[in-house]
C-alpha cells in the first residue's frame, strides 16, 4: 500500500519537531547523553504501556542511541565461560544450583576452566537464563 505525502506539508512539520527535540541521528558524545535523557524521560512517561503514544518515539531514540553505541561504545567480546559466571551473579546462583549443568564437581571443573560446556549443557543454560545458547559458546 502507497500512501501519498504531501512533502510540503510534512517538512515544517518535521522541521519545528526536530528543531524542538533534537532527535536525530547522533553526532558526539554530548548529543548522546541528551538523547540518553530523553530515552530515560520517555521511559517514565510510558511506564511499560506498549500503547502508550510515546512508544514510537521510544523505538526510534532507542535505536539512535544503540546505533552510537555500536560504532562508539562497543561491548568487549566476552567468552562463553564469563557470560556464565555474570548470569550467574546477576541472578544470585551458586555452583550447586546448576543441576541442569551437571554435578558440582562438574560445575566447578567448568567455572574453573577444566572443562568446556558441551551442547547439552550449553541448550539447558539458555534455557535457564532465557538466553541464545550461544552466548556460552
Amino acid at each position: 500500500m502507497t500512501a501519498h505525502v504531501e512533502v510540503k506539508y510534512l517538512l515544517p512539520a518535521w522541521e519545528a519537531f526536530r528543531s524542538t527535540t533534537d532527535i536525530a541521528p547522533i553526532r558526539d558524545e554530548a548529543h548522546y547523553q541528551q538523547m540518553v535523557a530523553m530515552l530515560e524521560a520517555l521511559l517514565d512517561e510510558t511506564q511499560g504501556d506498549e500503547n502508550h503514544p510515546a512508544m514510537g518515539l521510544v523505538d526510534i531514540v532507542g535505536d539512535l542511541i544503540e546505533d552510537f553505541e555500536t560504532e562508539h561504545h562497543p561491548l568487549p567480546p566476552v567468552t562463553g565461560l564469563q557470560a556464565l559466571k555474570f548470569l550467574m551473579a546477576q541472578h544470585g546462583i551458586k555452583q550447586g544450583e546448576l543441576g541442569e549443568v551437571g554435578s558440582q564437581g562438574v560445575v566447578s571443573e567448568i567455572l574453573s576452566g577444566k572443562r568446556e560446556l558441551n551442547l547439552r549443557q550449553v541448550r539447558a543454560l539458555g534455557q535457564r537464563f532465557g538466553v541464545s545458547p550461544a552466548t556460552f559458546v
